[in-house]
Protein backbone atom coordinates (compact mmCIF):
# COMPACT_ATOMS: atom_id res chain seq x y z
CA UNK A 1 0.00 0.00 0.00
CA UNK A 2 1.24 3.48 -0.80
CA UNK A 3 0.00 6.57 1.03
CA UNK A 4 0.82 10.24 0.95
CA UNK A 5 2.57 11.98 3.81
CA UNK A 6 -0.73 13.65 4.77
CA UNK A 7 -2.51 10.28 4.86
CA UNK A 8 0.33 8.81 6.92
CA UNK A 9 0.05 11.63 9.45
CA UNK A 10 -3.69 11.15 9.77
CA UNK A 11 -3.62 7.33 9.91
CA UNK A 12 -0.33 6.39 11.54
CA UNK A 13 -1.87 3.94 14.03
CA UNK A 14 -3.71 2.01 11.34
CA UNK A 15 -0.62 1.97 9.13
CA UNK A 16 1.44 0.53 11.97
CA UNK A 17 -1.23 -2.13 12.51
CA UNK A 18 -1.10 -3.00 8.81
CA UNK A 19 2.69 -3.37 8.95
CA UNK A 20 2.41 -5.60 12.02
CA UNK A 21 0.06 -7.85 10.04
CA UNK A 22 2.66 -8.19 7.31
CA UNK A 23 1.55 -5.53 4.84
CA UNK A 24 4.13 -3.27 3.23
CA UNK A 25 3.45 0.45 3.63
CA UNK A 26 5.21 3.03 1.48
CA UNK A 27 4.90 6.75 2.18
CA UNK A 28 5.17 8.94 -0.89
CA UNK A 29 5.76 12.62 -1.54
CA UNK A 30 3.99 13.74 -4.73
CA UNK A 31 3.58 10.11 -5.78
CA UNK A 32 7.30 9.44 -5.36
CA UNK A 33 8.05 6.77 -2.71
CA UNK A 34 10.33 8.12 0.01
CA UNK A 35 9.83 5.87 3.05
CA UNK A 36 8.94 2.24 3.65
CA UNK A 37 7.53 1.17 7.01
CA UNK A 38 8.87 -2.16 8.23
CA UNK A 39 8.44 -4.06 11.48
CA UNK A 40 11.46 -3.82 13.76
CA UNK A 41 11.85 -7.60 13.92
CA UNK A 42 12.36 -7.73 10.15
CA UNK A 43 15.30 -5.32 10.32
CA UNK A 44 16.94 -6.29 13.64
CA UNK A 45 20.02 -8.51 13.49
CA UNK A 46 20.68 -10.99 16.27
CA UNK A 47 21.78 -8.96 19.28
CA UNK A 48 25.33 -9.50 20.50
CA UNK A 49 25.91 -11.58 23.59
CA UNK A 50 25.51 -9.74 26.85
CA UNK A 51 28.18 -10.01 29.54
CA UNK A 52 26.19 -12.53 31.58
CA UNK A 53 25.85 -14.91 28.62
CA UNK A 54 29.62 -15.45 28.66
CA UNK A 55 29.39 -16.80 32.22
CA UNK A 56 27.99 -20.07 30.87
CA UNK A 57 31.34 -20.65 29.15
CA UNK A 58 33.38 -19.76 32.22
CA UNK A 59 33.08 -22.88 34.42
CA UNK A 60 34.62 -25.28 31.89
CA UNK A 61 37.48 -22.92 31.10
CA UNK A 62 38.01 -22.14 34.78
CA UNK A 63 38.10 -25.84 35.67
CA UNK A 64 40.71 -26.49 32.99
CA UNK A 65 42.79 -23.54 34.18
CA UNK A 66 42.59 -24.49 37.86
CA UNK A 67 43.33 -28.15 37.15
CA UNK A 68 46.47 -27.19 35.24
CA UNK A 69 47.60 -24.79 38.00
CA UNK A 70 46.91 -27.41 40.69
CA UNK A 71 48.98 -30.01 38.84
CA UNK A 72 51.83 -27.50 38.41
CA UNK A 73 51.77 -26.65 42.13
CA UNK A 74 51.73 -30.32 43.12
CA UNK A 75 54.67 -31.05 40.84
CA UNK A 76 56.56 -28.05 42.24
CA UNK A 77 55.78 -28.84 45.90
CA UNK A 78 56.60 -32.52 45.75
CA UNK A 79 59.47 -32.46 43.26
CA UNK A 80 62.32 -34.49 44.62
CA UNK A 81 60.41 -35.59 47.73
CA UNK A 82 59.86 -39.30 48.33
CA UNK A 83 57.51 -41.16 50.57
CA UNK A 84 59.24 -42.65 53.59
Amino acid sequence: MQVSIQEAKANLSSLIAAVEKGEEVVIARRNTPVVRLLPVAAESPTPPKGPLEYLTELPAKLDQFLEKKFEEELARDFKGKRKS
